[in-house]
């Protein structure tokens, strides 16, 4: 028989499995409409703020929900099946955009720590993008972590 351990996350934990990642699925609600989307983001381990970089159409469902100053959820997640370990963070808040004139030279660096995509497919061409710049500053920030005792004899 499988037996499952869970623990949470310290904030130590938390802090060092957030700078090892780089991608999540950020969610946004209006109404009773959620909407989700994979992205890619930075993290400030001492402010413990993300920065996220989100690129869309003028008229795509993304700006829309983005527009209604929705509250954010943001779940990063991994698993590493050799060692049954599967460990997330969910990140709760309300997304802040960031107009250029605020941008600093430390504000900058932290977007470039939001990785971009791998591959990049879009309808419109990239000069109908908008690239946004907001930030995530979680009021609740927890995590978990399972370990699975695989019974080798099943």
């Amino acid at each position: 028989m499988s037996l499952a351990r869970e623990t949470e996350m310290t904030a130590g934990e938390l802090d060092e499995f957030l700078g090892g990642q780089e991608t999540g699925v950020l969610s946004l609600a209006r109404d009773d409409e959620p909407y989700a989307i994979p992205i890619s983001y930075g993290y400030d381990p001492d402010e413990r703020v993300f920065y996220l970089r989100l690129v869309s159409t003028p008229e795509s469902e993304k700006r829309e929900y983005l527009s209604s100053s929705p509250r954010a959820r943001l779940v990063v997640y991994d698993e590493n099946h050799a060692a049954s370990t599967y460990q997330s963070v969910v990140a709760v808040g309300s997304l802040t955009e960031v107009p250029p004139e605020a941008l600093t030279v430390d504000r900058i660096e932290q977007y470039g720590e939001a990785k971009r995509p791998l591959f990049e497919i879009w309808a419109n061409s990239k000069p109908d993008l908008d690239i946004q710049l907001y930030t995530l500053e979680p009021v609740d920030l927890s995590g978990r972590r399972t370990v699975i005792d695989r019974d080798e004899s099943e």
